[in-house]
């Protein structure tokens, strides 16, 4: 019989009301096989007494339940091999795991714990909770360490009720003593309600997780460009200091070189009177000596014939007008000094411009016009660098992407960190407005643009007038008429500057906002105006300057 029943399964020892291994199995009358207090139970406790749960045959009477002997020694035999293989298969409890409470030496690991017993037990000593009826019906768990925390420390019971009041677990008793009238819910219940609090603070603090990323993003981007900035202005200091450098030094040599020609000019002079003077002295001492021979000869005849009048066209220059004028330097350093600041005031403004477009131009970026954006009185060149005002209005599908009112017409790219640059020429035109937007700019409705709905960007009207759309606008005055406007965003400074690209100008800057969304270029080339201002915006190739 026991080599039978190792070919039987298990599902052939397996009671269809309780789904364990039969309990004192019997049979009734159709032949179907039940523990005998599972039936009992079920006719008990069923509406329609004295039915099969199995093929649904109804009996007259309640017929008697004689245990089913074999079928008793097979499920006896069946669940000691089953057990044998239980214990076969059982492990010893290795750290960290949940040892069984009744084995002595050694521990086997457990296979469930009983909130009931408030016990874990291995795979052999779990087989009672799984057969005898009273402890079938205790409340089985995966194993679980320090059962001794799921007990009542006062009343030794389970801990299966939870006391919001004092926000701790408690045991039926302590319902009626220390907890009461105190607001009492179900373990699951408590359970659920914390789970979900928990849930809600674990998305709150996913939320403040990805905060801090987001500025550990724009803190590392900060800090690379506060290291290019860096860099660069020191290059652009050591370039400028140079240039000025070179420039007084080149002036103080043309200084040196004026007062030098100067000092030359009046030594050659005063060497040509001096040398002048001195052949004029030697003819007059020449001379003294022949009158003081004639004076000593007293013969008259002798002294009348040397006698030789003196040649006086030799000694016509009055020497008592003539003078040497020394070269007056007298605020010439001065002079020289104030003209070197003026040019290096000029120079330096001039290179510092320069330096300041040429590092934003670091950052460029090549911009393309996107058509499912333009409004439909806008014309776009096929390339998508060029845009303008046309005479008819174009029948295009109104999507979610396009400007209705405004003609304006957005780039492809966006950006949402970092930094950006580019330029685009405007001559010719009477009517512009260039700047950058945020994505959920209203495309729609007619709006003020300014940077409280969305809008950072400079316009240029009637042909004369320049304009900051902030709030409120403010007017520019510009020495010279910008060919090619640069604009340039510093996302994380919040930082959007424009500039006159040809005059190396900086027109313009919107400082210190907060960007939370992706900015993108865009492009207003205004109104035909009868042909007035037909000519293209035209987004061109960033060259650097020198």
């Amino acid at each position: 019989m026991s080599a039978a029943s190792c070919l039987l399964s298990e599902e052939q020892f397996l009671c269809c009301i309780c789904l364990d291994v039969f309990t004192n199995p019997v049979t009734i009358p159709c032949g179907h096989n039940f523990c005998k207090d599972c039936i009992t139970q079920h006719w008990n406790v069923n509406s329609v007494q004295f039915r099969c749960p199995m093929c649904k045959k109804h009996f007259k009477t309640r017929p008697e339940l004689p245990v089913n002997t074999f079928i008793s020694e097979m499920a006896a035999e069946f669940r000691q091999s089953a057990g044998k293989k239980s214990s076969e298969d059982s492990e010893v409890a290795r750290p960290g795991e949940v040892a069984c409470d009744i084995c002595i030496s050694p521990k086997l690991k457990a296979l469930k714990s009983c909130l009931t017993c408030i016990a874990s037990y291995c795979g052999i000593h779990l087989d009672p909770h799984m057969t005898a009826g009273p402890l079938k019906r205790h409340s089985l768990t995966d194993p679980v360490e320090n059962m001794e925390a799921r007990v009542c420390t006062r009343h030794r019971k389970t801990l299966e009720l939870f006391c919001k009041t004092d926000q701790t677990c408690v045991c039926s008793l302590c319902t009626v003593s220390e907890h009461r009238a105190h607001n009492i819910t179900a373990l699951k219940d408590a359970y659920g309600a914390k789970k979900a609090e928990l849930e809600q603070e674990e998305a709150e603090i996913q939320q403040m997780i990805q905060e801090r990323q987001l500025k550990i993003q724009k803190t590392r981007h900060l800090k690379m460009n506060s290291q290019e900035d860096a860099e660069r202005e020191i290059a652009d200091g050591v370039r400028i200091f140079t240039s000025l450098m070179q420039r007084a030094e080149r002036d103080l040599n043309e200084l040196i070189e004026m007062i030098e020609e100067r000092q030359k000019t009046t030594e050659e002079q005063a060497d040509s009177f001096i040398k002048e003077l001195e052949q004029e002295m030697s003819a007059l001492v020449k001379r003294t000596a022949e009158v003081h021979q004639l004076l000593l000869t007293q013969d008259h005849l002798e002294l009348l014939q040397s006698f030789t009048p003196m040649n006086s066209a030799l000694f016509t220059k009055n020497w008592m007008e003539v003078s040497l004028r020394l070269p007056s330097y007298e605020g010439t350093v001065v002079k020289a000094v104030a003209e070197l600041e003026e040019i290096l005031s000029r120079g330096k403004q001039e290179l510092l411009c320069e330096a300041r477009l040429k590092r934003v131009q670091h950052y460029a970026v090549d911009v393309t016009l996107e058509h499912h954006t333009a409004n439909p009185w806008l014309v776009l060149s096929e390339d998508g660098k060029q845009v303008w005002c046309g005479e008819v209005r174009r029948d295009l599908p109104d999507n979610t992407e396009r400007f209705s009112l405004y003609a304006t017409v957005l780039a492809q790219q966006s950006f949402s960190s970092g930094r950006f640059y580019y330029e685009v020429q405007v001559t010719g035109k009477t009517d512009w407005t260039l700047g950058v937007v945020k994505g959920s700019v209203n495309r729609k409705g007619i709006i003020p643009l300014s940077p409280v709905n969305g809008y950072w960007a400079v316009g240029f009207r009637n042909g004369n007038q320049y304009l900051t759309l902030a709030s409120p606008v403010v007017s520019l005055s510009l020495n010279s008429r910008p060919q090619t406007v640069g604009v340039f965003v510093s996302y994380e400074e919040g930082l959007v500057s424009f500039y006159d690209v040809d005059a190396a100008v900086h027109l313009y800057s919107f400082t210190d906002y907060c960007f939370t969304e992706e900015l993108t270029p865009f492009f207003s080339p205004g109104l035909h105006h009868g042909g007035m201002n037909s000519a293209p915006l035209k987004i061109s190739p960033v060259n650097p300057t020198d």
